[in-house]
């Protein structure tokens, strides 16, 4: 699925993502990349927490929740949301916001730029990190020189590699920066610190799976992997790999997963193997110091692109898929474009 680089065997997707990819410009406008947060429950109806669905444009995630918070008059730590959700984008999803003693919020009062209150609920619980079961993507690539019907049933097929996209290391990397400063000994606030360690283990995670990638077994199963159950956290290692699981694989039931790197443990959710070891070999320091601050984890090589479809127009294409939370849209648009604004290159954060 990927071009070889002749120079130094890699895969070439850091250009051309592969010899059958379109040439496409993405992201003209933010009418362009739209995304809808999908839960796996609905809000009970009642209790402290207003939950709030809004779709905001242009707009980033962290600064909607700090400007509901100072409407309703409570801390920031009291407004909860599933997950970040790209600026540069239409996006609708769920704020939960505390009210001590039930008291309500004049939500109608509410006005903002590029934000648009759809509906109002209540519910018992705050709306935690993580709690969603994915983002469905209306995607409009623009200028689109190619026919890529064949290159997007495969991806279908056979899903795509799990990186980590360019915005979870911040402007010009300075996520990235600040890992390499925490772990020099520099004292952040603890907002600053889990951006720091977050992007740190994405970036080793990157290297793992991109080691993988040029080796053409990103998308299989290999002796003495650790295989991560599709759409679940649950990890289990075997030493051989016999027909069920080749046929799990191929069916997208599990996947090989790789190190969210930090204390290894001789759980399967907490092993580091020594592939991966090797792979992030040039930033021991980084890894290290992960070593000191979180537990390591395990994360799918591979993603499941589900409900894909397409449609094209003389100029433009439309692709509308699902994700699992924690998957990014730029991984899917990685393998069919070649354009830098689609997909960057997570060393370009660095």
């Amino acid at each position: 699925m990927h071009a070889r680089d002749a120079n130094n065997g890699l895969p070439d997707w850091r250009r051309a993502h592969g010899a059958a990819a379109v040439c496409a410009r993405a992201k003209s406008c933010p009418e362009d990349f739209r995304v809808t947060e999908i839960l796996d429950f609905v809000p009970d109806g009642s209790g402290e927490h207003d939950w709030l669905w809004i779709e905001k444009r242009d707009a980033n995630t962290a600064w909607l929740a700090r400007r509901l918070a100072a409407h309703a008059g409570v801390a920031a730590a009291d407004v909860g949301y599933a997950g970040m959700k790209d600026r540069v984008a239409v996006t609708r999803q769920w704020f939960s916001v505390r009210r001590p003693g039930g008291a309500r919020a004049d939500w109608s009062a509410l006005a903002l730029p590029g934000v648009t209150l759809l509906e109002q609920t209540r519910n018992s619980r705050k709306l935690r990190r993580g709690a969603h079961r994915g983002n469905a993507f209306e995607l409009r690539l623009r200028d689109v020189d190619g026919a890529p019907s064949e290159r997007l049933a495969l991806i279908a097929a056979q899903g795509v590699p799990n990186y980590f996209g360019a915005q979870r290391f911040g402007r010009d990397g300075g996520n990235l920066a600040l890992a390499r400063a925490l772990i020099a000994g520099a004292r952040f606030k603890r907002d600053k610190r889990s951006l720091a360690l977050s992007a740190a283990r994405s970036y080793l995670f990157n290297l793992i799976l991109e080691r993988r990638v040029a080796a053409d077994n990103w998308n299989v199963l290999l002796p003495g992997d650790i295989a991560n159950l599709d759409g679940s956290n649950s990890v289990f290692a075997f030493e051989a790999v016999d027909d069920t699981l080749l046929q799990r694989c191929a069916a997208l039931d599990v996947h090989p997963s790789g190190a969210l790197w930090g204390r290894g443990g001789d759980a399967p959710g907490q092993r580091i193997l020594p592939s991966e070891a090797a792979a992030v070999a040039a930033e021991a320091q980084l890894a290290a110091g992960l070593e000191r601050f979180v537990a390591a984890g395990r994360r799918p090589l591979r993603v499941a692109v589900e409900e894909l479809r397409w449609e094209q127009a003389a100029d433009s294409l439309l692709l509308c898929f699902r994700l699992r939370r924690g998957a990014y849209a730029t991984a899917v648009l990685r393998e069919l474009t070649r354009c830098r604004e689609a997909a960057q290159d997570f060393r370009s954060s660095t």
